[in-house]
């Protein structure tokens, strides 16, 4: 297994998975049926993120092919040096060697996270929740057709079917060379890795995400941007869930009446600060602890402060370092937040629905880090990789 598969194989296997996911749709979506017929919860957003319909099987069919047509990461030159004693030295990528993914909920991740780990020439294990096991099983059964018929071993993609001890057993002491684990969920499923693992460990951070609305900001242009970033997905990590307005937003309250009305319309419980308390179909917040929380529902908190510098104070107080952006027409200010706030992607005038792997160009995502080590923000194709030096000599000798 230490062998690195040629570009060209790893390319023909992603190809080849991408036609047996088109060939087996109805397959994966009754499996997925099982799943949700069998998932007792009203968690709204890992009910979303189980769910496998027509249109989730075209996107993982997308990301495959995407995958496959993308440059090779390994082998890239990134620095290049000539010693005086004739020494050529460079470093170049690499792949880090077996990558663990543990998620919850998403069979998904069983396409795009395994498929970028394994075009970066990685060894992939799987470790989904038991909520997802009859759609991730179809999925990894097909990884394994796809090996075959490319004549390159099964072992490239192994599915654990582990009990919560059983994983913690292997995470503590595993069974073979674990080389990175990128855990991909709530809280509690990252903080149980952390305490566990004996390898280095992504963390694919929760959201938390502030739209902070300018005194020079297009009030229309405010408005649908909350909108957006709050209602289209609530299960994903980058959805908004504070706003904080500036106190001297011109015709204030006729936007925040405007922004309750529609956001209602969405049935989105909102939660305001002491400052706006009394907004007319709001609630006022009981506790500050509420600014630290993802809500993942249909739940977003307003609050206002005096300026854009007590924005960025209070984004990089509560925020979860995820996504942060800015409403406002001046583009000094914008440039000010934007280098300021402590978050893996900043926005001016867009939605922060966008921090996403696809949506950035990196056709997909392993996941989407908040961690400053080794890469932040959406980890894609050419992220997922180490690097090694290459040192070439004549005999020399120190």
């Amino acid at each position: 297994m230490s062998k690195i598969l040629s570009l060209e194989k790893r390319n023909a296997v992603l190809l080849r998975m991408a036609e047996l996911v088109r060939q087996e749709e109805s397959i994966l979506i009754s499996a997925n049926d099982k799943d949700l017929t069998s998932f007792e919860s009203g968690d709204l957003a890992m009910t979303d993120r189980l769910k496998v319909n027509k249109k989730k099987v075209g996107e993982m069919i997308l990301s495959l092919k995407q995958l496959a047509a993308q440059d090779d990461p390994l082998h890239v030159e990134r620095f290049q040096f000539t010693h005086d004693n004739g020494l050529e030295i460079s470093n170049r990528t690499a792949p880090f060697g077996t990558i663990m993914i543990i998620y919850e909920s998403r069979p998904d991740v069983t396409i795009e996270a395994a498929g970028i780990a394994f075009k970066s020439g990685n060894k992939i294990l799987l470790k989904g929740g038991k909520e997802s096991l009859n759609s991730n099983l179809v999925l990894v059964n097909l990884w394994h057709k796809a090996l075959e018929a490319c004549d390159c071993s099964k072992e490239w993609v192994t599915y654990l079917n582990y009990s919560r001890e059983e994983t913690q057993r292997f995470l503590e002491n595993p069974s073979q060379k674990l080389d990175l684990i990128v855990p991909r969920g709530g809280e509690k499923l990252i903080a149980f890795v952390k305490t566990h693992a004996q390898c280095p460990v992504i963390v694919s951070g929760r959201g938390n995400n502030f739209v902070y609305v300018s005194h020079e900001a297009d009030l229309q242009m405010a408005l649908d941007v909350i909108v957006n970033a709050k209602t289209t997905k609530i299960s994903a990590c980058n959805a908004v869930d504070k706003v904080i307005i500036s106190r001297d937003l011109p015709r204030k309250m006729e936007f925040l009446n405007h922004l309750v009305q529609t956001l209602r319309k969405y049935n989105v419980d909102i939660i305001t600060d002491a400052k706006l308390a009394g907004l007319e179909g709001t609630t006022k917040m009981d506790n500050e602890s509420v600014w630290h929380e993802e809500f993942l529902d249909y739940k977003i908190v307003i609050g206002q402060v005096p300026d854009v510098d007590e924005a960025i104070q209070h984004i990089n107080t509560y925020g979860g370092g995820h996504s942060a952006a800015i409403i406002t027409v001046n583009e000094e200010e914008a440039s000010v937040f934007m280098q300021s706030v402590d978050s893996a992607a900043v926005y001016h005038n867009a939605s922060t629905r966008f921090t996403d792997g696809g949506q950035f160009g990196l056709g997909g995502e392993l996941a989407i880090s908040t961690d400053k080590l080794h890469q932040r923000g959406p980890i894609g194709l050419q992220h997922l990789v180490t690097n090694k030096w290459y040192v070439k000599g004549n005999g020399q000798i120190r």
